[in-house]
């Protein structure tokens, strides 16, 4: 997804993208993606002369492992983004203050900031739909639990402390 400046401002009235490309090399960024299916990126630019901007709409499917079983897991996902990338500085102009890129040589590559987005899109953990249904694992004096039947445990617990205090406002029950 390279184009050169002449292309661009070429193009400058009408520049559709719907491309679908693969991005083999994500699996090697980060080790958690097991596969990537291909990339399917649509959108537009707007082009001026000192600016491009990109609207992307971008969707795919990341195949990551189960955080319980480590089974592979189907995580879909949709990314919409406007990335703004400077051809020419003007003196007085100021854009540090904005996420922009800039244009180095010739050149406006967008394959490095599609990559950006995607491992930022990677989640933390992914939980199998087999994993939820799933009885969590116990044994002897020990069981596992999810945060909200821990949550629930804490508030069914009544301090030791206070339990004659219980007792008391049961009766109004």
């Amino acid at each position: 997804m390279k184009w050169s400046i002449a292309q661009l401002r070429k193009n400058r009235d009408d520049f559709i993208i719907d491309e679908t490309v693969e991005i083999p090399e994500l699996k090697q960024m980060d080790e958690q993606i097991r596969d990537l299916s291909p990339v399917h990126i649509t959108g537009r630019a707007d082009i001026s002369s000192e600016k491009v901007t990109f609207h992307l709409h971008i969707t795919g499917q990341f195949i990551l492992p189960c955080a319980r079983t480590l089974e592979d897991v189907p995580y879909p996902f949709v990314i919409d983004s406007t990335e703004i990338y400077v051809l020419k500085e003007w003196p007085g102009q100021d854009w540090e203050d904005e996420d922009v890129h800039k244009v180095q040589g010739d050149t406006l590559d967008l394959l490095p900031v599609i990559k950006e987005m995607l491992l930022a899109e990677v989640p933390l953990q992914v939980i199998s739909e087999d994993a939820k249904k799933k009885e969590l694992p116990s044994g002897k004096d020990w069981k596992l639990l999810t945060e909200d039947q821990l949550l629930q445990e804490e508030s069914e617990k009544i301090d030791p402390r206070l339990a004659k205090l219980a007792d008391l406002f049961a009766d109004d029950k």
